[in-house]
């Protein structure tokens, strides 16, 4: 596992992702940001956000310098905004570990424009589930969409206690993407909180939406 300036990851996993930099941009939606309405960074050279606490001090001094790029920002907002959902771009807004943490082990060079979204507040399943049709546009386009996120993402039970019930879900989750149909999917999706241990495994469904 080698260190990429203070995380780490699998070698393997990069080397199956290098075909990335033929991408014109990276469009993640992070967990970590939330707005009343849907935004999208839009700053030409994001800074960073170190969003938690309690770590080592090197997490703190992670860089990940990738450009960002407003004229795909702008486009993300025109396609959410023609399906019904006020957006705004935020100049300001830097990269948060929900982009920073796997893009720097998967992707380190760092050289194609990343920009993030947020999820909307109130975290309505089926509004996040228009806006991901609203993008789909966007991989014609040249740009990646990376959901961000955790298939289990409960702090407060982590370790092997944590086993069965991160189990059932992820396989509920694996169907559900995998083998279900079109239609079949996106209901199971909205009435995600009918899976089993779905509370268990997001006790907040922050980790879950950008999927």
């Amino acid at each position: 596992m080698k260190d990429r300036g203070g995380l780490r990851g699998g070698g393997g996993f990069a080397k199956r992702c290098r075909h990335w930099a033929r991408r014109r941009a990276f469009g993640v939606i992070s967990g970590h940001w939330e707005e009343r309405d849907f935004a999208v960074m839009a700053s030409p050279n994001p800074s960073m956000i170190y969003d938690y606490s309690g770590f080592p001090e090197h997490t703190y001094r992670i860089k990940y310098a990738a450009p960002g790029s407003p004229q795909t920002a702008e486009r993300v907002r025109v396609l959410i905004e023609g399906a019904g959902f006020p957006t705004h771009l935020d100049e300001q807004r830097g990269f948060d570990h929900g982009t920073f943490a796997p893009l720097a082990v998967i992707y380190p060079n760092a050289d194609v424009p990343v920009l993030q979204l947020s999820l909307k507040r109130g975290y309505d399943p089926g509004d996040h589930i228009a806006v991901g049709r609203a993008l789909a546009p966007l991989r014609d386009e040249g740009v990646l969409i990376v959901g961000s996120g955790l298939s289990y993402h409960n702090l407060r039970e982590f370790g092997p206690g944590a086993k069965a019930a991160s189990t059932a879900f992820d396989q509920w989750l694996q169907a559900t993407l995998v083998t279900a149909s079109p239609a079949d999917r996106i209901t199971r999706l909205i009435e995600w909180e009918a899976a089993p241990a779905a509370r268990k495994a997001h006790p907040q469904e922050d980790h879950l939406l950008p999927l």
